[in-house]
């Protein structure tokens, strides 16, 4: 089974309150985005990594990682819109297989996950990474006026990666944008495909703030 792991990478500083893009901050001397493509290669060295950065980022990232052990991977321009960048990095996937697709800034994601993770949308169709909320929850409710209280054994929490196959992603993505497609999984159910949950993890955290980079050098150690 051909393998594909498309690395999403668009963010900026600004949450981050620093003028260099959160994925190419430093965790433990490497930077953020080089931890994820690092997880993908020892998953499988087969794999095929696609990163997708802003097309003016290409030289910076590859300054950035001079001297440090290969990763191959091949470098896709991202478009105005996580929908867009998506779209256009499975437009160069030339074989059928499953695609991972999976936030840049997530790099605490475990090798072991990622392998679970591909031999359940292998045998489901697809696998989507998802967590138990901790916290109590609520929604707003319009009619109301007023925020109404959820069961959290009925919420999960998404993550990445999210795992499709190429032909339900190409046909997937040919449809119109819609505020509705809130992550590639929302993309794909929109065809009528049911997506099927898998366990993620708690360490496998998104980094958007300065404490989120803290966590993270904590959590590696």
């Amino acid at each position: 089974m051909k393998k594909y792991a498309i690395i999403v990478a668009g963010g900026s500083g600004q949450r981050m309150q620093s003028a260099v893009p959160k994925q190419f901050l430093l965790l433990q001397g490497k930077p953020v985005l080089y931890h994820t493509l690092a997880a993908f290669y020892k998953a499988d060295a087969s794999t095929e990594i696609i990163l997708v950065l802003p097309v003016d980022q290409f030289a910076y990232w590859e300054t950035l990682i001079i001297g440090l052990p290969p990763i191959p991977h091949r470098l896709v321009a991202g478009g105005n819109s996580r929908f867009q960048s998506s779209q256009q990095a499975i437009q160069t996937l030339s074989e059928d297989g499953m695609v991972a697709i999976h936030d840049g800034v997530r790099p605490l994601i475990e090798p072991a996950l990622i392998t679970t993770s591909f031999l359940e949308a292998s045998e489901k169709g697809n696998a989507v990474l998802a967590v138990a909320s901790k916290d109590s929850v609520r929604f707003y409710s319009a009619d109301k006026k007023r925020f109404e209280h959820l069961n959290r054994d009925s919420i999960r929490l998404i993550q990445t990666p999210q795992i499709f196959s190429v032909k339900d992603l190409k046909e997937a993505f040919m449809q119109e944008y819609s505020d509705d497609f809130t992550d590639d999984a929302r993309v794909v159910e929109a065809l009528g495909i049911q997506i099927n949950l898998v366990e993620g993890s708690y360490e496998n955290i998104k980094i958007t703030t300065p404490e989120d980079l803290l966590l993270a050098e904590v959590l590696m150690k």
